[in-house]
């Protein structure tokens, strides 16, 4: 089950599932670029304060399950996942770049849900895993705690 962050002066356990679509719903997740997703993603955990818990993809959209601090909004969560995620998978494979006709990675829009430690994170995760005839999870990692 989850583990609470402590803090200096207060302890949380917030998650949130964040949905991202491709732009243009395009079917850009091969498996090099979702190896490109796990491993800029598991950057991102290390610079933020952000731990993905679980990520999995089908071909034209992402799950996200993320564990974080309360100073990061679920917006601002967001945002730092989908510009590093899009700035990288760019750089990186250039050819997703040309399906998307050179604009952005993902849509404007995303979805997301806060998920609490009685019952919900099991019902998201297998929500997340039944997604798509595609879907195939890409990372699995146990909640931790933040010894920041």
């Amino acid at each position: 089950m989850s583990d609470h962050i402590y803090k200096r002066h207060n302890k949380t356990l917030l998650l949130y599932h964040i949905v991202c679509p491709a732009k243009y719903r395009r079917k850009v997740f091969t498996e090099e670029v979702e190896h490109t997703l796990k491993e800029v993603s598991m950057g991102i955990g290390e610079r933020h304060e952000m731990h993905f818990v679980e990520i999995g993809a089908d071909e034209d959209h992402v799950h996200f399950l993320i564990q974080s601090v309360p100073t990061y909004s679920p917006q601002r969560i967001v945002q730092i996942v989908k510009s590093i995620t899009a700035k990288e998978i760019f750089r990186l494979h250039p050819e997703v770049k040309k399906k998307l006709w050179g604009g952005s990675f993902w849509t404007s829009g995303y979805y997301a849900n806060t998920v609490g430690q009685y019952g919900n994170e099991k019902v998201i995760k297998e929500y997340v895993r039944k997604q798509g005839r595609t879907y195939r999870q890409i990372h699995r990692g146990q909640l931790m705690l933040f010894d920041l």
